[in-house]
């Protein structure tokens, strides 16, 4: 895990067992009614040491997110890229009232006059509108920037850890 490097910068190691569980949960984890248990067959370790392993790595922050990617479009719904003028005093309070709604996927800050930016993913453009005007009502900043998602860019990226 976390080890100390040159210049004081801090590397992760793993052992044998985490690379290859990283490899696999990267590209093919089992679709099975047990995958954990699975997983543990495929590395020689029980089902309760992947799933602590996975814990682990996502307590290290090695891990943000483990679970499917689809293709919204193909299931119907509308995303659009929103952005707001937050001043930094309210920053923490805005961050909260967008968070709170399970439709935002992202939200981060950036520089420049549009500093806080979030992405939202809905079953139909109209909740997209709601969601949008509740932001409004609940923070009382009324200029949202929203960016209709035209196409979608996905860059897969597995890292190599041999």
């Amino acid at each position: 895990m976390p080890v100390q490097g040159e210049k004081g910068i801090i590397v992760m190691q793993f052992d044998a067992v985490e690379k290859k569980l990283l490899s696999i949960i990267q590209r093919d984890f089992p679709l099975v009614p047990e995958p954990y248990r699975e997983l543990g067959n495929a590395l020689g370790i029980t089902e309760e040491e992947v799933m602590a392993r996975l814990q682990s790595l996502m307590e290290s922050g090695v891990i943000r997110r483990l679970g499917g990617v689809f293709d919204s479009r193909k299931l119907g719904y509308s995303g659009a890229l929103c952005a707001m003028n937050v001043t930094k005093e309210r920053i923490s309070e805005v961050a909260g009232v967008v968070n709170s709604f399970d439709e935002v996927t992202h939200n981060y800050l950036r520089e420049g006059f549009f500093n806080m930016w979030f992405t939202v993913l809905t079953p139909s453009v109209a909740r997209l509108g709601e969601i949008l005007d509740e932001i409004r009502e609940l923070t009382g900043i009324q200029e949202i920037l929203t960016l209709p998602s035209e196409n979608i860019f996905k860059i897969r990226v597995n890292f190599d850890l041999d």
